[in-house]
């Protein structure tokens, strides 16, 4: 544990320097959120998607942006050299996890503050609509991890992202309540972690409270260990 700790130290001492970054994660989820607040100003479309896109940014933003950090400490040999020191695959994804989810958590108190100041209204404990978002971006995070392991340069990391996030866009009920869908798409849409994501904040913004949403909150934890468990699994000390 105490190795994962110092992993999780030297990922965010890292982060600290690098500005493009820390701004992709923080402000471009609020610069989108803005955005549709400006267009849809006076009407409820904030409303009815801003609690769904307070869960969606950050679980895009935060894949991208692990996937392709993953694939750096590989192609620069960092993660061949620390395999070499007593640090395990296990405690490397971890180290990872844990300095990605305190960004996460961060993400998520300024993405649903700005939500908030920009208009947006939710009717369910605010905490739990926090506590969704963060646990999405850990999602994007562990997948982020288990998917660079499929990339060979930064490039094809990014080609990993509308492979993994699109399908889940379309069929997670965002476009088109699942209830309407054909039917293999609903039961498809049963196997994707975003459908989940999307499912809590939709019960959180009409009202729900913990009760409601204790079986998409426990799916998403769900994705979250399996998603590490393939990162472990899938973990290449460096780039052929």
């Amino acid at each position: 544990m105490t190795l994962a700790l110092t992993t999780t130290s030297r990922v965010l001492a890292q982060l600290r320097f690098d500005h493009r970054t820390v701004a992709l994660i923080l402000v471009l989820p609020c610069l989108l959120l803005g955005l549709i607040a400006w267009m849809f100003d006076g009407t409820p479309v904030l409303d009815q998607f801003g609690p769904m896109l307070v869960g969606l940014f950050p679980l895009i933003v935060m894949f991208l942006v692990t996937s392709v950090a993953t694939l750096r400490e590989r192609q620069s040999g960092t993660l061949e050299r620390l395999m070499t020191t007593p640090l395990r695959k296990g405690e490397f994804v971890a180290g990872y996890a844990l300095a990605f989810a305190a960004l996460a958590l961060l993400q998520s108190l300024v993405v649903v503050g700005f939500a908030l100041a920009v208009g947006m209204d939710v009717l369910g404990p605010l905490w739990l609509v926090v506590v969704v978002a963060m646990l999405d971006a850990v999602l994007g995070c562990c997948l982020g991890l288990a998917a660079s392991a499929l990339a060979r340069s930064e490039f094809q990391a990014v080609q990993m992202m509308p492979a993994v996030i699109f399908p889940q866009l379309i069929t997670c009920g965002l476009l088109m309540p699942r209830d309407q869908m054909p039917e293999v798409l609903e039961w498809l849409s049963r196997v994707f972690p975003l459908t989940y994501a999307v499912e809590a904040m939709q019960t959180l913004a009409a009202g729900g409270e913990w009760a409601d949403v204790q079986g998409a909150v426990g799916a998403i934890a769900a994705f979250i260990v399996g998603a590490v468990a393939l990162g472990v699994a899938t973990l290449r000390r460096r780039t052929a």
